[in-house]
């Protein structure tokens, strides 16, 4: 049992682009994570980290990915090494375990669990890490019942499977009366994209799910945090699924910002990912049986450019996970961080634009109300802790 912990040591102030040296919290014994989807290039790198750190890894492994072969050769690559007999790999192979579950399934979520208490002993983190991308107008999303079952699935991929292993590990850490549930999302979280509707759906439906969840286990010591990298990490590390192109939508008459054509661009620099083109468009007119357009792609981009790509957001999970008071949110990355200020700061403005109408519909005149009139901030004694409720992006809950 590796009880030595590699602590970076403080270096120069953060560049804006720049990405800080892996980190852990301290604690005393090596700890346990469970990562319910474990063969994205985000999860095989963190993974590497954990095991260098002495923690131990159940990994969680898609029945469909698995069968992928490219999706799971880095996988694969990684349990060789921890096979293997190289001194810096030594007791990697005791340290890791590799579970097929399919997340959509409660059942065997709830076993995955049992069996990694069974094999550790207990669980001190979930990160929950499942993720793909369905892009897609809210029109074209209807066109025909294949692409109406994307919605669908896109829901049971980011949110119900996710739901399931909370639920499912939520017994444990009450018995434990500590653990830590992470959710990787993205900034999706905070802003809406075009041709990406359900995708922000169902990240917003999880986070709004974390949230709640976070005040009801707060009193069992159990701590959530959401993390947000910027969407092209999530996106261009795990499945893509396009939907058949309206011709409305099309970049050359509509000025909304494309998704679809940046994500292609990105998939056709590599000959084995390139989206062809269809010999016609069509209109879309609803035929149910005309579903051959739907494509699915995995990006393989060159292991250098995942480095980059990634590496921030590996850091800042080894760097918040089991810490003993985390952030409720954290969004990664300088460019993340000022998207979602820029959104917050046009809620806010629009809130003081329209504070006249919001303020209407008060049946009584209050002193609240004329510090609003007046633009003054309003203080009050908060509520008691163990019952306030704070705003998207404000303080968490109750520790």
């Amino acid at each position: 049992m590796a009880e030595q912990r590699k602590n970076s040591e403080a270096g120069p102030a953060r560049q804006s682009h720049s990405i800080p040296a892996a980190s852990f919290p301290t604690h005393n014994s090596p700890r346990t994570w469970f990562l319910t989807s474990s063969l994205s290039p985000l999860g095989i790198r963190l993974i590497r980290l954990l095991l260098a750190h002495g923690d131990y890894v159940v990994a969680c492994l898609p029945p469909s990915e698995i069968e992928h072969d490219d999706r799971s050769a880095e996988f694969r690559e990684l349990i060789n090494e921890c096979k293997s007999n190289r001194k810096d790999r030594e007791g990697w192979k005791d340290r890791i375990r590799g579970i097929r579950c399919d997340g959509r399934v409660m059942g065997q979520c709830g076993a995955a669990i049992a069996e990694a208490v069974q094999v550790f002993g207990r669980i001190d983190i979930l990160l929950c890490s499942k993720f793909e991308a369905v892009v897609g107008t809210v029109e074209e999303l209807g066109t025909s019942s294949a692409t109406r079952n994307l919605v669908r699935d896109q829901f049971e991929t980011i949110f119900f499977s996710q739901v399931n292993f909370i639920k499912a590990a939520l017994p444990q850490f009450r018995a434990q009366h500590t653990g830590h549930i992470m959710i990787l999302t993205s900034i999706g979280g905070h802003i809406g994209t075009p041709g990406m509707g359900v995708y922000t759906a169902a990240t917003w439906a999880l986070e709004g799910f974390c949230d709640s969840l976070a005040y009801e286990i707060a009193p069992f010591n159990i701590k959530v945090t959401i993390v947000q990298p910027n969407k092209e990490i999530q996106t261009l590390t795990n499945k893509i699924i396009f939907a058949p192109q309206l011709p409305f939508y099309d970049s050359e008459i509509n000025p909304a910002p494309s998704m679809r054509d940046m994500l292609t661009n990105v998939l056709n620099v590599n000959p084995d990912t390139a989206i062809i083109e269809p010999s016609s468009a069509g209109d879309g007119g609803g035929d149910e049986n005309n579903n051959e357009q739907i494509m699915y792609r995995y990006p393989r981009l060159p292991a250098a450019t995942l480095d980059k790509l990634v590496m921030e957001t590996v850091h800042a999970l080894t760097a918040i996970g089991g810490h003993e008071n985390p952030p409720a949110r954290h969004i990664v990355g300088f460019e993340g961080s000022t998207a979602v200020k820029e959104k917050l700061k046009t809620v806010t403005e629009e809130l003081e634009d329209f504070v006249e109408a919001s303020l209407a519909v008060d049946i009584f005149e209050s002193e609240l109300k004329t510090e609003a009139r007046e633009g003054r901030p309003v203080l009050f004694d908060p509520p008691a802790r163990s019952g306030s409720v704070s705003g998207a992006g404000g303080a968490g809950p109750p520790t």
